[in-house]
């Protein structure tokens, strides 16, 4: 039926016009939404490349340098060299043909009992310390000359008072480890110890509380993340030092190896040993890393 409006005739749509239109709009929402889902696909995959591409293009500038390296010095190892002999070496790191002669596993783990003898012992030493002396004005004064004095001292210098006073190679090493190792845990844990909130330890006192409920229930919580950056510190610094030490003393280490393979001239092995270092640093560092981010002061409190 026909109808005017301001004196125009109009006829009312057909029941066709309607659906067509009505199924074209769905049509054109579906057609305006495909591009914004490839934009999300976009931005979805942008922090992935972000993440993933630097480290890559990293390595592949390392290698290009290395491959140059290698052109130009004919007794350099290629990395294409290099892969051969480390998928050689790993095929059996745990043979065993002399005291002397052992696999690169084997060196390995002599390396990490001695750092794991060493740095147990600083933390067991230094953590303690690093909370009374944190604790006690009298001891801080007392210590901080001492800490001062001996931190700067390079971990080689220890190593012959090592020799001297244990008369072997492998407790000496264990020294240089202890007594470089135990520095970072120690400053660490007494400046967490002072950085308290005074407001803690004026509730405590108020409350009567003894020395040890202090401890556990107020200063811990508060020095643990400070006590697990001295630690993860304290580990990069005792993997150094036993690689260095080992250099000087020989025996069974990842040290010695490296030292052994240089006097009879293997590079590709010594670079190898690099990378193997490199690596063990590494993982003994994100396990600490890791262990930090786990314990925050929520989970400590609860």
């Amino acid at each position: 039926m026909n109808t005017m409006v301001h004196g125009v005739i109009r006829e009312p749509a057909s029941p066709v016009a309607l659906n067509v239109s009505a199924a074209a709009e769905p049509a054109a929402s579906v057609i305006a939404a495909k591009p914004e889902k490839k934009v999300k696909q976009k931005l979805s995959l942008r922090p992935f490349f972000l993440s993933v591409l630097p480290p890559l293009m990293g390595i592949g500038l390392l290698i290009l340098i290395w491959e140059i390296i290698a052109v130009k010095t004919s007794s350099f190892p290629s990395p294409w060299v290099t892969l051969q002999e480390a998928i050689k070496l790993f095929s059996d790191p745990f043979y065993q043909k002399g005291p002397n002669d052992q696999g690169i596993g084997w060196n390995i783990y002599a390396s990490l009992k001695r750092v794991a003898v060493g740095f147990g012992l600083a933390a067991a030493v230094g953590i303690p310390l690093g909370f009374l002396i944190g604790r006690f004005k009298f001891l801080s004064g007392m210590f901080n000359p001492i800490i001062s004095l001996l931190k700067p001292v390079s971990p080689l210098a220890w190593l012959p008072i090592g020799l001297l006073v244990f008369k072997s190679a492998h407790p000496a090493a264990i020294w240089s480890i202890f007594i470089c190792s135990i520095w970072p845990m120690v400053i660490n844990t007494a400046i967490g110890v002072q950085r308290v909130p005074q407001d803690y330890m004026n509730v405590a006192r108020v409350l009567n509380l003894s020395e040890w409920k202090i401890i556990t229930r107020i200063l811990f919580p508060s020095v643990l993340p400070y006590m697990l950056t001295g630690v993860r510190l304290a580990i990069g610094t005792a993997w150094l030092v036993i690689v260095a030490a080992e250099m000087l003393t020989g025996g069974v280490g990842i040290g010695f190896w490296v030292w052994d393979e240089w006097n009879n001239l293997n590079v590709p092995h010594i670079i190898i040993a690099i990378v193997v270092i490199g690596l063990v640093g590494l993982i003994l560092e994100q396990i600490l890393v890791s262990i930090a981010r786990a314990f925050t002061y929520e989970d400590v409190g609860t």
